[in-house]
């Protein structure tokens, strides 16, 4: 008997213009599965997942459910399906709350709102092992937040397709240990789950199947149980690449950036940052880590001039640079780059091109009242070029890159404005493992040369072998600043969740800084 799967795509194929996102592709998940599906970044993964549900048509070839062939011509009629899809950038409206968001999007719950809605809302997010605040409006939400409810929305619906677009690029390794929970349950309740991430080691614990894009072409599908990182990797990449992160040596230079006693308060008012003490050292990463929303988004935000600040100071050559803006701060002689989480809300400008956005940096540069679009095109070929960005063109709207590619046109602004300073948070979020390795490589690169990097990271793998040194937050104070080559994930995990307080080990002064300073610096415990 022919095996009947709850979704088929047969032969399916997507141009953009002359840009072939997919060619001939064909692919299956039966009912009770979960199918990892993986590939480059702009290897087409997403353009296909798109037309699942109901975004793009294909240009040829068909689509099954159930056995039975369907025309999806809007995400109303992939819904009517079955078919729910989780998209990596967010769907939501930032003016509403948490339960509306999810309830006006619902048929059965008619046109007028219900006193009960958030009980209702709460109730089932608890049932799947959420905890999201019903009333809560989604411009007060962290990323995570938003992830979280993008998932719970696609579960209210009733689902039984479910397709999930780099779902754990935002949360932390317990939301993500929860939400695998949840999928597991979803798959013994028969419900078929393609799942689209960079993650190799989340593929290999969740998957039952990996099917692999290259450059928009089908390449194999294998079973989870029978492969590794490494052929997976070759699979999507095309040849062997070395999965390892190099962490150079180089002598550090005084003190760029001395943040002392800082204090600032999150959109809320509440204290997001606690009277933090340390400082970024040129030819050094200082990596930080905590769970989501301990203060990581305000504090970079904070140091890139970008949010105010309640108290303490930040130190640059004797002089107090707190209150300053952007351009002042750049006067002082801080050449900094921030790299945001929120790449398309806050770094780019979504509806430009690359080259406008590689202009974005430097537009108040220009000689006369017109800038330089000659020179902004240069720039975006370089980047495209260094990078190896998919596009079609200079001219193309970010928005119509794929995640990765969108990260990797931000990176490459930031980097080519030349910083002495880069803040930069999730920098590899909704990267390829070979575009991932390739940024690490970009920093490296900007640390040799005496760039000072704060890295806010949530791999802990990644951070041990990249960073010099890991700043730990837990609600907004530190919990130690450890070498990273002297640390342990579980080491780490502790001190993220407040059940291990380093911070008065790890006390120390930086050459050259007055003894009550108090900047926090890691040493060597004594024994």
């Amino acid at each position: 008997m022919e095996q009947q799967y709850a979704i088929e795509m047969r032969g399916i194929c997507k141009s953009f213009g002359s840009v072939a996102a997919n060619k001939d592709i064909n692919l299956n998940v039966k009912p009770g599965e979960i199918l990892a599906l993986l590939g480059e970044n702009g290897s087409g993964k997403t353009t296909l997942m798109n037309m699942l549900s109901g975004i793009y048509k294909p240009d040829s070839g068909s689509i099954l459910v159930d056995g039975r062939e369907v025309s999806i011509n809007s995400p109303e009629d992939a819904k009517k399906l079955g078919i729910g899809m989780v998209h990596q950038h967010f769907k939501l409206v930032d003016v509403f709350s948490a339960a509306d968001n999810i309830w006006l999007g619902d048929d059965k719950s008619g046109q007028v709102l219900k006193k009960d809605r958030y009980d209702v809302i709460r109730d089932m997010a608890q049932k799947f092992g959420f905890d999201i605040d019903p009333r809560k409006k989604v411009y007060n939400m962290a990323v995570s937040e938003k992830q979280t409810l993008e998932i719970v929305k696609v579960l209210y619906y009733g689902a039984k397709i479910i397709i999930l677009d780099e779902p754990t690029a935002v949360l932390t390794v317990q939301e993500t240990a929860k939400l695998f929970d949840v999928l597991r349950r979803m798959k013994a309740e028969g419900h078929a789950i393609i799942i689209i991430t960079h993650k190799l080691n989340e593929v290999l614990e969740i998957s039952d199947r990996v099917a692999i894009l290259r450059k928009g072409e089908y390449i194999t599908t294998v079973d989870t149980a029978s492969t590794s990182e490494q052929q997976l990797t070759e699979y999507m990449v095309g040849r062997k690449v070395e999965l390892n992160i190099d962490r150079p040596e180089v002598d550090k230079t005084r003190p760029l950036l001395e943040i002392r006693d800082l204090t600032i308060k999150n959109d809320e008012g509440a204290v997001a940052i606690d009277r933090v003490n340390f400082y970024i050292r040129g030819g050094e990463i200082l990596g930080v880590a905590g769970i989501a929303g301990c203060g990581q988004k305000e504090l970079c935000e904070a140091i890139a001039g970008l949010r105010p600040i309640e108290g303490g100071m930040m130190i640059h050559q004797g002089d107090n640079i707190v209150g300053l803006s952007p351009k002042a701060i750049l006067a002082k002689g801080i050449s900094m780059s921030f790299i945001p989480e929120d790449r398309l809300g806050m770094g780019l400008a979504p509806s430009m091109s690359i080259t406008d956005n590689m202009l974005l940096k430097k537009y108040d540069q220009a000689k006369g009242p017109f800038v330089d679009r000659k020179l902004g095109r240069a720039e975006a070929r370089q980047v495209i070029a260094d990078l190896e960005i998919v596009t079609p063109s200079t001219e193309t709207p970010v928005r119509r890159l794929s995640g990765g590619n969108v990260q990797k046109v931000l990176l490459g602004r930031e980097i080519k404005s030349g910083p002495n300073v880069i803040v930069t948070a999730y920098p590899v979020r909704g990267l390829d493992i070979n575009s991932s390795y390739a940024i690490y490589n970009i920093l490296n690169t900007q640390k040799k040369d005496g760039v000072g990097i704060l890295f806010v990271g949530e791999d802990l793998d990644v951070m041990i072998d990249l960073c010099d040194k890991i700043m730990v937050l837990c609600h907004g104070r530190v919990m130690g600043v450890v070498h990273a080559h002297k640390t342990s994930k579980e080491e780490l995990g502790l001190m993220m969740t407040g059940a291990l307080d380093l911070s008065s080990k790890y006390e120390d002064k930086p050459a050259g800084i007055a003894r009550d300073s108090r900047i926090e610096e890691s040493r060597e415990v004594e024994e």
